[in-house]
């Protein structure tokens, strides 16, 4: 099949694009505000963008009605946020914390979750995520779209903290993904966990292994 997104038709009962890019981890952003508290709240455009120094992004889509989410306005204002990692044994708590509430509503309490504080920056996280970024604010870059929500604020921020759980690394240093089974948005309504890995190194290319398995320290 073939088809011109926005100008000819694809002919099937569901849009296929954001079933071709998968699986797409996600950012579950916790943030805070002056004025209406604690905000939690999971995007599915959500990837690094660079190991040295480790930078992230989220991209929230606005919403029907045109407003921006609390999560980019408080990230905004308070020049930090936080990402959790979403895992399989918190998924539904991930789902919970993605319903539409009034910007005053606390989703850790909503979706009964426990919050700890950032040691290096004043945000909440979540304390039952095995994985959490301390995040400074960089910059938003707007991207238009066809109506409203259709509109992406592309959020970034460096990340001036790692917390990892001792439980989920292994002997050998690496972090135990399968252990921690990270959840990722497909299309439709669909997700999928991390349940498999495999391995493979590019031969003959031993300095382009320094950006692939993010080894900033030899980085030079």
């Amino acid at each position: 099949m073939h088809y011109q997104p926005g100008k000819t038709p694809h002919g099937l009962p569901f849009d296929p694009f954001k079933s071709c890019v998968v699986p797409r981890p996600i950012g579950w952003i916790s943030t805070r505000s002056d004025k209406a508290g604690d905000n939690l709240a999971p995007y599915s455009q959500f990837t690094n963008v660079t190991f040295d120094p480790p930078t992230v992004l989220f991209c929230a889509n606005q919403g029907n009605d045109g407003r921006r989410k609390d999560s980019v306005i408080n990230a905004e204002e308070s020049g930090v946020f936080c990402w959790n990692m979403a895992t399989w044994d918190l998924r539904e708590a991930v789902n919970m914390s993605a319903e539409e509430l009034p910007r005053d509503a606390d989703e850790f309490t909503h979706a009964g979750l426990t919050r700890i504080e950032a040691l290096s920056i004043d945000c909440p996280m979540v304390a039952a995520s095995p994985v959490r970024f301390e995040c400074e604010y960089l910059q938003t870059v707007t991207i238009p779209g066809n109506g409203t929500m259709g509109t992406a604020d592309v959020v970034f921020g460096r990340v001036v903290a790692v917390h990892i759980e001792d439980a989920f690394i292994t002997s050998d240093g690496r972090i135990d993904v399968l252990k921690a089974r990270p959840i990722a948005r497909m299309g439709y309504f669909d997700y999928t966990a991390v349940d498999s890995r495999f391995e493979m190194i590019i031969p003959g290319a031993a300095k382009l292994l320094v950006g692939l398995s993010g080894n900033a320290a030899a980085n030079d």
